[in-house]
């Protein structure tokens, strides 16, 4: 059974941080991509970023560049997303993603997913 669970959401106000943890297991981590969604209510899944298993390259989804930082830790098994500079918009449900495939630009469909975790922005 592949799983992923996200932790480390909540409410922070605007121009805050949070950092945000999914930690994987049934999968062999290190060989998979691994990368973070995110759905407001009434609107699409948005890709926020990516990493990729090996040589460190990221993707970013434009609405979050410079603000947004990707990290891993294969030993832990962990991926990590920094949030710096928070806006209400970047309110939503996040949800932790894994495949083999590399993203496109910022077009990515990966095959296993976490249930996702609530971050919510205040203004």
């Amino acid at each position: 059974q592949v799983q992923l669970v996200e932790s480390g959401g909540g409410l922070v106000q605007a121009g805050g941080s949070l950092r945000l943890s999914c930690t994987a297991s049934g999968l062999t981590f290190s060989s998979y991509t691994m990368g973070w969604l995110r759905q407001a209510p009434g609107k699409g899944r948005e890709f926020v970023a990516a990493i990729v298993s090996s040589a460190g390259r990221t993707y970013y989804g434009d609405s979050v560049k410079g603000r947004f930082t990707i990290s891993r830790d294969n030993a832990k098994n962990t991926v990590y997303l920094q949030m710096n500079s928070l806006k209400p918009e970047d309110t939503a449900s996040y949800y932790c993603a894994a495949d083999r495939r590399l993203p496109y630009g910022s077009t990515w469909t990966p095959n296993y997913w976490g249930q996702g975790i609530q971050v919510s922005i205040s203004s």
